[in-house]
């Protein structure tokens, strides 16, 4: 059940009272972080065009995710490393990320919608939202900035690690990712407890 009411909701944007999206981005790959961002959009300066940033084009992405660094009242980033994603699991580490992310925001936010079905740990008042990049501004900007920033780290990745194709898969299980680990061997950049790692590594893992 959501802690708020739509119509409550909307009493608090009404007001301009700090509401935060959040999401994250890359629990799927098999390599690199995972990252999240928190957005809490400024009421007097909407941003157009605002939607998941699946349905958007990377150039799309980097227009609006400017606009965003520019016009939100706040925004933050978190992440949880490779090392944590090992340790904790992905859910975890999402979590965690998504976490790290709204306790950067230089506002604090007083409530705090979250794409997906779990909430993190926290003391905020908060709601769960399945599907909520495509129904929420805050959460659609949070979408926008954390892919954007991801695919930026895997192009780097790329550069620093070279023949895994990681600037065109963005750490995803492609054939031509799969290809590469069983040609190159996993980098320090792949999650070894995911399974496609894990068994090229083997049972010493």
């Amino acid at each position: 059940m959501p802690d708020l009411l739509a119509s409550q909701l909307a009493a608090l944007r009404e007001r301009g009272a700090p509401v935060a999206g959040v999401d994250e981005v890359g629990r799927g790959p098999l390599a690199g972080d995972v990252v999240a961002a928190a957005v809490i959009l400024h009421p007097a300066r909407p941003i157009a065009g605002l939607a998941d940033s699946k349905r958007l084009t990377a150039t799309r992405r980097e227009t609006l995710a400017a606009a965003v660094r520019a016009h939100a009242l706040a925004w933050s980033l978190g992440r949880a490393g490779v090392e944590e994603i090992d340790r904790l699991n992905i859910l975890e580490a999402s979590l965690l990320a998504m976490r790290r992310a709204v306790e950067g925001l230089a506002t604090v936010p007083e409530y705090v919608l979250v794409d997906g079905n779990r909430l993190p740990r926290w003391p905020y008042r908060a709601e769960a939202v399945v599907g909520g990049d495509g129904l929420h501004g805050e959460i659609a900007a949070a979408s926008i900035l954390a892919k954007v920033t991801r695919d930026g780290e895997l192009a780097a990745l790329a550069e620093r690690y070279p023949g895994y194709g990681f600037d065109r898969h963005k750490g995803y299980p492609t054939r031509e990712h799969l290809e590469a680990l069983a040609r190159l061997g996993p980098s320090p950049a792949h999650r070894r407890s995911f399974g496609p790692v894990r068994r090229l590594l083997g049972p010493a893992c």
